[in-house]
């Protein structure tokens, strides 16, 4: 098998001390990061990350697993790094997932999910990190990924100033809330979440792209997953977990659906230009999943003018035919 080894490879795993390892890629996923692990015949392994530039840039991850490791929460720990040639040698894992763990031992899921929530109440207990703010500027533009590339897919001719408005209406009363704001990861869910050695340790994977936010952020992108369902009851049932142990204000419901709303907005644009740009179909099959939770999130009263812009501008019949499923 080709693996189709990153330059400078040899040259980093001798001055990291790895240089008599076995090397095994992994499957790839949304990104040009690739990840390889590392055997040694003693057993020991590490994994190895390239992200390499210019469409990637390690440095963010470096950053923010640094932070994590330093301030207690289980990121992988970094052995060795080569940001220039976008290499880094990572603590392993292993392979215990919580997506598939989950999925085989499905008694077990409200005690993972648990331990999922402690750990975010345990970040969201730290100081912010070293990170910029998540403000309007970026909400919205997350949320025209989905003007942007769900609504040519399907022909949609659509207003787009009238979008960006309903959103400016509906997150301009959260903003003030989010301050000083929290450690966001942004991509806290299932199948970032390694189970280490127990189901109440789990450790963190993909978050080079933190940034300061609204707790409420994370807490979403657990309970309404794009790649696995999570029942209305346990949402609800983890959703209130939380709020009791941190003592929420009355807003943190009205919060959580409209980042609710806007992150899955954003994730249909993004699983369309998978597709279409990168030629990645099977994300499409996420959609209905995604756009069913977004349905959800659109009748609570805080997102009534986001609402009114779907019921204008997105056709009911499509809106009801498995969440607007696109064919490949």
């Amino acid at each position: 098998m080709e693996l189709n080894l990153p330059a400078g490879l040899d040259a980093f795993l001798a001055t990291a001390g790895w240089e008599d390892a076995a090397v095994e890629p992994l499957a790839g996923d949304a990104s040009f990061r690739r990840y390889f692990r590392l055997r040694r015949d003693s057993g020991k392994t590490a994994m190895l990350m390239d992200a390499p530039p210019p469409e990637e840039d390690p440095l963010p991850f470096l950053r923010a697993a640094k932070w994590l490791d330093a301030n207690g929460m289980r990121a992988p720990r970094v052995l060795a790094e080569d940001a220039q040639r976008g290499l880094v040698l990572l603590e392993d894992f292993g392979e215990s997932r919580m997506r598939e763990y989950v999925d085989a031992w499905p008694g077990d899921e409200r005690e993972i999910y648990t331990a999922a929530i402690d750990a975010l109440i345990d970040l969201h207990r730290l100081p912010p990190g070293p990170f910029v703010d998540y403000g309007m500027q970026e909400y919205q533009r997350e949320a025209k990924l989905f003007v942007d590339w769900y609504c040519p897919a399907k022909n949609l001719y659509i207003d787009g100033p009238g979008y960006a408005a309903a959103w400016e209406q509906v997150l301009a009363p959260m903003l003030p809330r989010q301050r000083p704001g929290v450690t966001v990861l942004r991509d806290y869910h299932a199948e970032n979440i390694m189970l280490l050695g127990s189901l109440r340790e789990q450790g963190l994977l993909d978050f080079q792209d933190a940034l300061i936010g609204h707790p409420a952020y994370d807490l979403v992108s657990l309970l309404q997953d794009a790649r696995r369902d999570v029942t209305p009851q346990l949402e609800a049932e983890m959703f209130d977990y939380y709020v009791s142990k941190v003592g929420a204000g009355e807003d943190f419901l009205a919060d959580y659906a409209r980042l609710g709303a806007q992150r899955n907005a954003k994730i249909i644009g993004i699983f369309v230009r998978l597709w279409k740009r990168d030629g990645k179909p099977k994300y499409l099959s996420y959609i209905p999943r995604v756009w069913e939770a977004m349905e959800r999130d659109l009748t609570h009263p805080a997102l009534e003018p986001v609402a009114r812009w779907f019921d204008a501008n997105i056709p009911a019949e499509l809106r009801a035919a498995q969440g607007g499923m696109l064919g490949e």
